[in-house]
């Protein structure tokens, strides 16, 4: 109300003091008028307002010109110069107030459009903006602003998907110190920051006539310092190419530099014609345009306004905007008028009591079914000049869309598009729009960009700063295991092996890195690394480097470059040696692995008896005599001594896969006792981390290590178990004591250390495998860009073989730790078989149940020897089954004999008899002799 009051003392000051007062129901008219006046008020002599007043005026022409628009009722259109100021648009603004205007097509700024927004929102009368962009307008503060354009908060976020799309973290923002800049930014830095992106500095600059030279090239000099290369421009046209040219002039506008323009300077090269010379500053450049979809109209216009303007003057997408804008509130009106509104004022008597100021207030009015207008302009459905006029609930335009261009010669070249539907495209939005949405990162797709120094690789973003200012690099120092990190006495350096990688990786960077070392710890114990991580986020340290493993914990806070050593939680544990005793034979299989094997023999030996038993003589005979057959039979295959012929098909398949069986067996079963018997063993009570969760003897770590917070956090150990060690000495002690004499029943470390360790300690050996797989980086700050490139040089380290060079340099062994072999048992297990059991089991399986089918198609074929009734039981036939199963099969229906078997020769028949009788038919045949 304050600003209101403003505004009318401003009237009084103008003379708007003699002015007739409209009074209650005057100036009705007739329920579809003749005359109906609307208002628009924009810059006249600016670029955008040149091209916005034709198209204003040919939009009212074409309006009146359809009778099916307004049906007989004359559109008047009154233009007003706002001249780039939000005072005098605002005085214009309360002039159309003193005439029965009841809609504003305007203003052009978002600056006058706030001012404007209070005086509308009082008197009712709707205010439709072609250009003013600023996203604060949307807002509920404004119920009767109507933006015809897209809000800027789509354009933003355009940008940073942009600036996502090329993997950008930090950018630099420019932009004009008023409503529309500063909002803009806002937005900006809202939409980057959702996808983890920032905008690392941000300045504004003065508009209009009042920027200044000195100022802007003190902006640009201290932007050339900064890190980042990135630089977005939120800017007008005098503004926006004075910076382009003092950028020019500092050579910031070369290789490595990233421009992203907003709307702005698309619009003004739509309509006007630049020299060579302003091009090539521009080059590389990448615009924002906004996106209107070709239509018949549209051409047809676009060929009316080339004769209008004779080709001096070129269309942008505003003055699509600005005519659609007339079209708006024209169908609107109609529609008020078809409702039964009609145009009437009442007096503004919110301030009338104030008679001693003299301000004469009685000129403003309210539009009184303003309101229903308003309704009436936000319920349009229509197709225009610029595409479908229609408002979403947040009273912003439906599909908003963007062209990405890219500066190259004297035009622009568009690269791809972006929607609010389905991002950034090289297909056109109205194609996408008739798909299901797909924001997917493979669908984000742009086409080649030739960037700022006519190179088409995509700039890195960012350099090292160049203001004189340090990396703080924090090391820590170490008590213990000093290979890795060590400070030089005397000097403010440190050596080592990670040092040596770091100094290695920065040197292969493309720029200079300035960095110093800072110490972390006391020097009497090894210091906390997860503090000093911690610290990073402070900004206390700019990174961070040593043997700091790569853990969860860390990672949520900073980020890590590429590993450069392998790295993983191991057990150490005490060992012994162990002799080969008296029963060293028994150690090759494990107690599970010697009973299925046993039991296995067993079921081999029923399994052939069953389908040998009606055609082999060897497998028949009295049921003692069988079940030694059996067994005997089972066991010799173990030898390959096996005596008894197999004649049935399925038996000599199952006996084929058994001996191939035995024979993995036998094999497996030499080489493991031949190792055990020959090499020394080792053996220790505890075989991993496992066995050590599950006792409550006491463990030791490295102090310092994440191991603490591993074994307390993620494997549920009692910190009261745990004891830290400082140093290799306190870790022998400690193992050597034991657990009942004080020390520990094992360590924890990371393996690193521990090789390290079991390099001059012989009596102790890794148990176990390693049970966490991690590394060693070095830390830096969240979407820090030096993470990046330092991880690309660690690779190139690897690459070249420098990396092993150096570990081979600090990580010198004795021949101690050639013996270094991770305890484990030598015992062959079970699981190692399985599939060689499996296999066998199944071809037994199948056998049998092809024997049992041949059995009972038999049972079926064969006539009962029993009585009907008998026969017919159950009983009955399940004991003719077993009789079946243990009768011998006739000779001459045993299926694989020759065609005629009475011709077969004695040697044959012989032959094919058990070894015993063929012995006996000798001795017989001899005596008769």
């Amino acid at each position: 109300m304050n600003l209101f009051l403003v505004v009318c003392w401003v009237v009084y000051c103008l003379g708007v003091s003699s002015v007739t007062p409209f009074v209650a129901a005057a100036n009705v008219s007739s329920s579809r008028p003749a005359v109906v006046h609307i208002g628009a008020i924009f810059n006249i002599d600016s670029v955008l307002g040149k091209v916005a007043k034709i198209t204003l005026e040919e939009a009212v022409k074409d309006v009146n010109a359809d009778k099916t628009i307004l049906h007989g009722t004359q559109l008047v259109l009154t233009m007003q110069n706002s001249n780039h100021s939000g005072f005098i648009g605002m005085v214009q603004a309360l002039r159309f107030m003193e005439t029965d205007v009841i809609a504003i097509i305007g203003p052009q700024s978002s600056v006058t459009a706030h001012i404007i927004s209070h005086v509308a929102n009082e008197l009712r009368v709707p205010l439709v903006s072609f250009a003013a962009t600023d996203p604060t307008l949307s807002s509920l503060q404004f119920p009767f602003f109507v933006r015809t354009t897209q809000s800027d908060l789509y354009q933003m976020k355009a940008v940073a998907e942009i600036i996502d799309y090329y993997g950008w973290k930090e950018v630099i923002a420019i932009y004009v110190d008023d409503d529309y800049g500063r909002n803009g930014v806002a937005a900006l830095d809202d939409e980057l920051a959702a996808r983890r992106c920032r905008i690392s500095f941000k300045e504004g600059i003065k508009s209009g006539t009042e920027v200044d030279r000195g100022e802007i090239t003190s902006l640009l000099v201290k932007v050339a310092l900064m890190q980042s290369r990135v630089i977005v421009l939120h800017a007008q046209t005098d503004s926006g190419f004075m910076v382009f040219n003092l950028a020019r002039y500092l050579g910031m506008t070369g290789n490595g530099y990233v421009w992203i323009v907003t709307d702005w300077l698309s619009s003004f090269l739509d309509s006007s014609y630049l020299p060579s010379e302003t091009m090539d500053v521009l080059q590389g450049v990448l615009v924002l345009r906004h996106h209107t979809p070709d239509s018949d109209r549209k051409r047809a216009f676009l060929s009316r306004w080339k004769k209008l303007t004779g080709g001096s003057l070129g269309l942008h997408s505003y003055g699509l905007y600005a005519y659609d804008s007339v079209l708006l509130v024209a169908r609107a009106i109609d529609a008020f008028f078809s409702q039964g509104g009609i145009v009437s004022f009442t007096n503004y008597t919110s301030l009338g009591g104030d008679k001693g100021g003299g301000l004469n207030l009685d000129v403003m009015s309210i539009f009184d079914n303003g309101t229903l207008l308003l309704k009436n302009i936000l319920q349009s459905d229509f197709v225009g000049l610029s595409g479908r006029m229609k408002f979403e609930p947040d009273r912003s335009l439906v599909h908003p869309a963007y062209e990405v261009l890219n500066v190259v010669g004297n035009g622009l070249r568009r690269v791809g598009y972006w929607s609010n539907y389905s991002g950034l495209s090289i297909v056109t939005p109205e194609i996408l729009y008739a798909k299901p949405p797909n924001r997917s990162s493979a669908n984000q797709k742009l086409y080649s960009v030739i960037w700022p120094g006519e190179t088409l690789s995509k700039p890195r973003g960012w350099v090292f700063p160049n203001n004189g200012r340090q990396l703080r690099i924090g090391v820590p120092i170490r008590v213990s295991y000093r290979e890795f990190v060590a400070p030089v006495q005397g000097t403010e350096m440190f050596k080592g092996f990670c040092v040596d990688v770091f100094t290695a990786a920065v040197n292969l960077l493309p720029y200079a890195v300035p960095y110093r070392f800072v110490p972390f710890g006391d020097g009497h114990k090894n210091p906390s690394y997860t503090q000093l991580v911690n610290l990073i986020t402070t900004g206390y340290f700019d990174g961070a480097i040593g043997d700091i493993a790569i853990v969860t914990n860390r990672t949520r806070i900073v980020d890590f470059t590429q590993p450069y050593a392998a790295s993983g939680l191991v057990v150490v544990a005490p060992f012994k040696k162990i002799n080969s005793g008296g029963w060293s034979f028994l150690q090759p299989f494990t107690p599970l692995m010697w009973i299925v094997t046993a039991c296995f023999f067993l079921f081999i030996g029923i399994v052939i008896w069953i389908l040998e038993h009606r055609i082999n003589d060897e497998f028949r005979g009295p049921p003692r005599q069988q079940i030694i057959t059996m067994l005997w039979f089972s066991l010799s295959t173990l030898f390959f001594s096996h005596r008894e012929n197999t004649m049935s098909s399925l038996g000599r398949l199952v006996m084929l896969i058994w001996l191939f069986v035995v024979l993995i067996l036998t094999s497996s079963y030499t080489a493991s006792l031949t190792s055990i018997l020959t090499v020394q063993q080792l053996y220790s009570p505890i075989s991993g981390i496992e066995s050590l969760k599950a006792s409550d003897e006491p463990i030791g770590f490295q102090v310092g290590s994440f191991a603490e917070h591993y074994m307390t956090q993620d494997l549920g150990i009692a910190k009261s178990r745990l004891i830290p060690l400082g140093s290799p000495e306190e870790y022998a002690n400690a193992l050597q004591l034991g657990p009942k004499r004080g020390g520990v029943a094992a360590i924890v470390d990371e393996r690193p250390y521990v090789e390290i360790f079991l390099s001059s300690q012989c009596t102790f050996r890794i148990v176990g495998q390693e049970f966490t797989r991690s590394g060693w980086g070095f830390a830096f700050p969240r979407d820090s860009p030096l993470a990046v490139d330092m991880s690309t040089a660690i690779l190139q380290l690897s690459e070249t073989g420098d990396l092993q060079r150096i570990h081979d340099k600090w990580m010198t062994r004795s021949s101690c730790s050639l013996e270094n072999a991770e305890i484990d048992s030598d015992r062959l297990q079970l699981k190692s078989f399985w599939g060689l059991f499996l296999i066998c089991g199944i071809a037994c399986f199948i056998a049998l149940v092809l024997h049992f089918l041949q059995l009972m198609f038999q049972l079926r074929q064969s006539p009962p020897s029993e009585p009907a009734s008998s026969a017919s039981s159950i009983s009955g036939r399940f004991h003719r089954f077993l009789t079946l199963i243990d009768e011998k099969e006739d000779p001459s229906k045993r299926k694989g004999r020759k065609r005629n078997g009475d011709e077969r020769s004695l040697e044959d028949q012989l032959g094919r008899q058990p070894k015993r009788v063929q012995i006996q038919t000798e001795i017989t045949a001899n005596s008769n002799n």
